[in-house]
């Protein structure tokens, strides 16, 4: 197993913890050299999982460039460099798996997210196209759709309805090495919540309006706790910067 993170320490301590099978290597998702170099490194894969992404939280119109490109970058373009890298070894073998973690707004919207919401749209959109693609050549994607993740990326806002969409990160764990064996075209985390984006077109917009109100999904723009989320903005406040 080779984990990559920008953040080469805390990729080596991930991969201690693991254990001997595991190691680390520096990856910048968002540079094609970089994933290039990693999957060069890494020897034949025969899975790849992109699970790069960063949440900044704040309304659309007060958010900078900067920002737009950071989330665009990290998690729209990070699982196309991971693909590109990944794939044309793996359809000239004749086999292998890729996992691109997206998350339920990929099929949703909440107000205060929306670059995220549009990048998790696109990466859902880009692996089902991709998949298509793959039909024939022995090599599979999974879509891993969470929802809200016990995470430092969740810190601080106040999800609407959180308590019965939260799930831990071994959760969604569990759910990718799933897929290695059924090769699932999409999954949900937990799997239940995949019942509302497919019924939500059932609904009249009036009636959903009216819900979405109640249950307060405008909560990342006006319940966000700027202590809560402090360590988690000043992360990825100093990825924005560089890239800005």
């Amino acid at each position: 197993m080779t984990l990559g993170d920008l953040d080469h320490g805390l990729a080596t301590e991930v991969a201690a913890a693991i254990g001997p099978r595991a190691r680390a290597l520096e990856l910048d998702v968002t540079d094609p050299g970089s994933f290039a170099a990693f999957v060069e490194h890494a020897g034949p894969l025969d899975v790849l999982v992109n699970n790069a992404g960063i949440m900044p939280e704040g309304a659309f119109v007060d958010e900078s460039d900067a920002t737009t490109s950071a989330i665009l970058d990290v998690n729209v373009i990070g699982p196309v460099n991971g693909m590109r890298a990944a794939l044309p070894a793996m359809v000239e073998r004749g086999s292998g798996h890729v996992v691109n973690v997206a998350s339920m707004l990929g099929k949703m919207e909440l107000p205060g997210l929306a670059s995220y919401v549009a990048s998790k749209h696109a990466v859902v959109g880009l692996s089902a196209a991709v998949r298509a693609e793959l039909a024939g050549t022995g090599v599979t994607l999974t879509t891993v759709l969470p929802a809200v993740v016990n995470t430092e990326l969740s810190s601080g806002i106040a999800i609407p309805l959180a308590r019965f969409f939260k799930v831990e990160p071994e959760d969604v764990a569990r759910a990718i090495v799933a897929s290695l064996e059924r090769r699932p075209q999409e999954v949900s985390v937990p799997r239940w919540a995949a019942w509302y984006p497919k019924l939500r077109p059932l609904i009249p917009g009036a009636l959903d309006t009216r819900f979405r109100k109640a249950v307060g999904d405008d909560k990342a723009l006006t319940a966000v706790d700027p202590a809560g989320r402090a360590a988690y903005s000043e992360r990825i406040g100093r990825g924005v910067s560089s890239s800005g």
